[in-house]
């Protein structure tokens, strides 16, 4: 076996920073978290509202509709899937011709779909999604504030507070920014990984649950 290229793994390492995909898998995560905090304000309020009236005519309008709200809110989130984390994803066919018949036969296509509910599941999921990117871009945070530390010293890093006591590096020489440069721009390529693998995940569920995969043709 042919012993692993040190030079090309570092180059495959710190490849992702050029990469085109990793910017918008970075976009996709960053607006994860606006977007599931409107979709919990919807659904909770759609919700609420409408059980809260279930024992007149409203109510039940008012849940049929945040059900069935769920549609338009799935297919912008496989437009925005398609776009950012380069699926093909194309809008399920199963409520064919729900628009013949009566607005009661219409209204039970679209309830017995299963991508109404698929949808409804992702709708709910992406509070949660978003919550994890919060988390996430903590990291960046942080490297930022050592990657300037050459402009800023002397300071003190804090990393992490174990029981009330905040854990510290002084930063207080040149060569202490230096290295403190360097610790955080290898977070920061850590970090693109780590993005590139989460937008991986936040992929597969939105294949799982938004529609249909079909073969991206690529462009020339």
């Amino acid at each position: 076996m042919r012993p692993p290229n040190a030079k090309a793994a570092i180059s495959d390492a710190l490849g992702v920073v050029a990469e085109r995909r990793t910017y918008s898998n970075l976009i996709y995560i960053l607006l994860a978290f606006p977007l599931g905090m409107v979709y919990y304000l919807l659904m909770s309020l759609g919700f609420i509202i409408g059980l809260g009236l279930t024992l007149f005519l409203v109510g039940i309008v008012v849940l049929l509709g945040t059900v069935l709200g769920v549609r338009p809110l799935a297919s912008f989130e496989r437009w925005l899937a398609n776009a950012l984390l380069g699926l093909g994803l194309s809008a399920p066919g199963d409520v064919d011709g729900a628009g013949g018949g009566s607005v009661g036969t219409t209204l039970r296509r679209y309830l017995d779909a299963p991508s109404t509910w698929r949808g409804l599941g992702f709708v709910f999921i992406k509070p949660l999604v978003g919550i994890v990117a919060v988390v996430l871009f903590v990291v960046p945070a942080f490297a930022l504030s050592l990657v300037v530390a050459p402009l800023r010293y002397p300071y003190e890093a804090e990393f992490v507070t174990v029981g009330d006591e905040p854990i510290v590096w002084t930063i207080g020489t040149l060569p202490e920014a230096a290295l403190a440069t360097l610790i955080g721009a290898s977070v920061t390529v850590a970090f693109l990984h780590l993005v590139n693998g989460y937008a991986y995940v936040c992929a597969r569920i939105a294949e799982a649950l938004l529609g249909e995969p079909k073969p991206v043709v690529s462009r020339p």
